[in-house]
């Protein structure tokens, strides 16, 4: 395998709705990959015990024909702090736990700064601080991500990392920290016309694991059909170096951290694994400070 070029090992999403057959993971791992993200079934089977245990025990055997870790996304419509949200969370660390991830992935704070969200964000902050025991327990370290608009319209409360940060903090668990989406917070820094440094410089002290991905940022100027593109759209989630993210002034700092990170690169502008490893390895291999180590 070849060496991992971040400071901690470098993973690949499957995405949303495919099933990570053997030999599609044994062509991550072949091409270098020692991580794997998967999505977790929906909240009803994540709630039933029987399903729940059905899906992981298959997806563990299918897993354990590779030498890959997995990290677990939440499904995009779970929310704790609704009796099924929370049952549905217990499940999903079980489910975790069951396929041996060290992390799962949940959107919290998704919902806009405004005062009907008051009521929902208190429940859920709640239920996340009931639920950092047993992933303290079971191991499993909960990453709460950054978002962003996905076309142009509401900045959800997590696009602020910090807001991700202060509620880590108020948790204050070891097994609760923040997933850094670098292609959210570029477009949330265009839209916001800041550096993509000022919202991430100031949550690296909690980041446990890091999204890797590309975007056009907000997208001021019009470029789209004739790039075969969406041409509204915001969230990309383009290969590394395929859009305007800074990576030269970015990846030094992912380099430097123990977090693991995984390219997150969706349909239909995903290359093979073994040229994504190759590309991302060309581009971190060409920025200051961010050697493949040896």
């Amino acid at each position: 395998m070849q060496a991992n070029p971040v400071g901690g090992s470098i993973g690949l999403n499957i995405p949303n709705e495919w099933w990570p057959s053997p030999a599609m993971l044994k062509s991550l791992e072949a091409a270098g990959f020692g991580r794997v993200q998967v999505h977790a079934p929906p909240p009803p089977v994540l709630s039933d015990p029987g399903q729940c245990g059905r899906h992981a025990s298959a997806l563990a055997a299918v897993l354990a024909t590779t030498g890959l870790e997995a990290v677990v996304h939440a499904p995009n419509g779970l929310r704790m702090g609704t009796r099924l949200g929370d049952r549905a969370a217990d499940g999903m660390l079980a489910y975790a736990a069951e396929i041996g991830a060290s992390h799962v992935v949940y959107h919290a704070c998704a919902l806009p700064d405004a005062p009907e969200s008051e009521n929902a964000l208190l429940l859920e902050s709640r239920s996340l601080a009931a639920l950092a025991p047993r992933a303290e327990q079971l191991g499993v370290t909960i990453a709460i991500e950054n978002l962003a608009p996905v076309y142009p319209g509401v900045e959800p409360l997590s696009a602020n990392p910090m807001v991700l940060r202060g509620l880590a903090h108020r948790i204050g668990s070891d097994r609760v920290g923040i997933c850094l989406d670098v292609g959210h917070a570029h477009i949330v820094a265009e839209l916001r016309r800041t550096s993509i440094e000022a919202l991430t410089h100031p949550v690296l002290d909690v980041v446990t694991l890091f999204h890797l991905h590309d975007n056009l940022g907000a997208r001021w100027r019009d470029e789209g059909p004739e790039a075969g593109l969406d041409p509204l759209r915001l969230d990309l989630h383009l290969p590394p170096g395929g859009g305007t993210v800074p990576w030269m002034r970015v990846l030094p700092d992912v380099a430097r951290h123990r977090a693991p990170a995984v390219l997150e690169v969706h349909p239909p502008h995903r290359q093979r694994a073994a040229e994504l490893h190759g590309s991302f390895s060309e581009l971190i291999g060409g920025c200051k400070g961010a050697a493949i180590p040896a």
